[in-house]
């Protein structure tokens, strides 16, 4: 996303210096795991926690010659931690690493997307109560029905947003799991008990089973529930941006004092807000697509 569109507190979740550190996070979490199992000497896992870090700008450089985005980076720590780097990655594949970094990622970031859903459906119920007997009139295809109110009008908004929380809530649950079974999820090397252990100690569940990576229909699920929210912005916002209409105009979105409409017309106060929601909305919908 261009920063114009992006939040800040997802923006810095989803940087490049947040990613890797996330997998240095896995990593430390892995080796002091196998260090009270006794595979990795404590003295290794105390190192690399005490001395493992990295720069962006090092890591750039590697991958640029080795073309590994995991073995640049663990190449790059590696120069931190000195001769106890023997034991850093011990054990694991790439995907270890960073499928249960992402799935970190993306518990972190559906915290932020649950609370501003849990946001919108306040403001939805305390409006849908403050207006639950200003008149207006219903249409079906647009044309004139029976009267309802604009209060009714908001509470199935906020029905449909009640809705959407549980939904979210089942697929971030569905996200929030690691794997450490190795490069095809054999756990050549390392143990279901183990795997479950480093994961419980991220915050995570297991999965059940794995491959070479956790299996994409969760991603999935995940991106077509993004999507079904995507929608119901969408629609929000189209329906704002029909009642603003000028020969309308029974509603319009927020306006403020210094905001400018047009360059040419100062009479104009456009539905930016609603067009910019509904335009990342079709965003949303195309990646979950993708996703599929």
């Amino acid at each position: 996303m261009i920063p114009r569109y992006t939040r800040t507190e997802l923006g810095r979740i989803w940087n490049e210096e947040n990613r890797f550190r996330t997998w240095l996070k896995v990593e430390i979490a892995a080796t002091e795991t196998l260090a009270e199992a006794k595979i990795v000497p404590k003295q290794a896992a105390r190192a690399i926690r005490e001395l493992a870090d990295f720069r962006l700008d090092r890591i750039r450089e590697i991958e640029a010659e080795v073309r590994h985005d995991v073995i640049a980076f663990t190449t790059a720590v590696a120069e931190f931690v000195g001769p106890e780097s023997r034991w850093f990655h011990y054990g694991l594949t790439s995907n270890d690493v960073v499928d249960t970094a992402q799935a970190l990622l993306i518990k972190e970031a559906s915290e932020v997307i649950a609370a501003d859903l849990r946001e919108l459906a306040e403001v939805l119920k305390r409006r849908a109560l403050e207006f639950k007997d200003t008149p207006m009139i219903g249409r079906t295809h647009g044309i004139h029905a029976e009267p309802i109110t604009f209060g009714f009008k908001l509470a199935n908004w906020y029905s449909e947003t009640q809705r959407n929380i549980e939904r979210f809530d089942r697929a971030a649950e569905d996200m929030r799991v690691g794997k450490f079974s190795g490069a095809v999820g054999t756990f050549a090397h390392l143990t279901p008990e183990l795997e479950e252990k480093m994961c419980a100690r991220l915050g995570l569940k297991a999965a059940a089973i794995s491959s070479q990576v956790i299996q994409r229909d969760r991603h999935a699920n995940y991106l077509a529930t993004l999507a079904v929210i995507a929608c119901t912005l969408d629609k929000i916002a189209t329906e704002i941006r029909h009642l603003q209409r000028t020969e309308v105009r029974e509603v319009e979105e927020y306006f403020s004092e210094k905001q400018k409409g047009s360059s040419a017309m100062p009479h104009k106060r456009n539905p930016v807000t609603c067009e910019q929601i509904s335009g990342l909305a079709r965003v949303v919908r195309s990646n979950a697509q993708a996703g599929f």
